[in-house]
């Protein structure tokens, strides 16, 4: 039902070998490996920034043309409400990305930082496409607009390369300087 674009599946490897010569060199046990999470978590911050763009422009193209009781349900205070903190949210999220951009250029990007930031704009986007959804209607569940086909595929996306949970562990761990994991 998410990422239908993508081939994904199970992988079992049974004993396989991998000979020295094929090894990372000077790694031990799965930290050499698990190192690149942070440079791919990255990317992931501002894939969701996308998703949730798309999602609110939908919601806010349809709310000026839904004409509800004589006039558009973007007249309405609730519709605003929920538009005007889709906007601050997603800005929030890209200036966010941002950051950790110009951290990352500067070399001083650090592994909580960008557990912070996914589980932040993935949250983010999951939340503005389940809204815009909602503003939708009915139409919200149909494939006429992105918001459902962004929330199914937010699902897999707040969930790969770490969940929500093991990013909110990582803050936790990060602001009470004790490990629960």
């Amino acid at each position: 039902m998410s990422l239908r674009a993508s081939v994904t599946s199970a992988l079992f490897f049974d004993s396989v070998r991998v000979p020295d010569s094929q090894r990372l060199p000077n790694v031990k046990g799965l930290k050499g490996p698990l190192g690149c999470l942070s440079q791919a978590r990255y990317g992931i911050t501002w894939g969701p920034i996308g998703a949730a763009i798309a999602s609110y422009t939908s919601a806010l193209e349809y709310s000026k043309e839904r004409i509800l009781f004589g006039r558009p349900i973007a007249a309405t205070q609730a519709v605003q409400l929920k538009l005007a903190d889709m906007a601050r949210r997603i800005t929030l999220a890209q200036l966010l990305s941002l950051q950790l951009g110009r951290l990352k250029d500067a070399g001083t990007l650090q592994h909580s930082q960008v557990s912070l930031a996914k589980w932040n704009n993935c949250r983010m986007a999951l939340d503005i496409s389940r809204e815009a959804r909602d503003i939708l209607g009915g139409a919200g569940i149909t494939t006429e607009h992105p918001p459902i086909r962004h929330a199914l595929n937010l699902e897999s996306v707040i969930t790969y390369e770490g969940t929500e949970t093991v990013h909110q562990l990582v803050i936790g761990r990060e602001v009470t300087g004790i490990n629960a994991f």
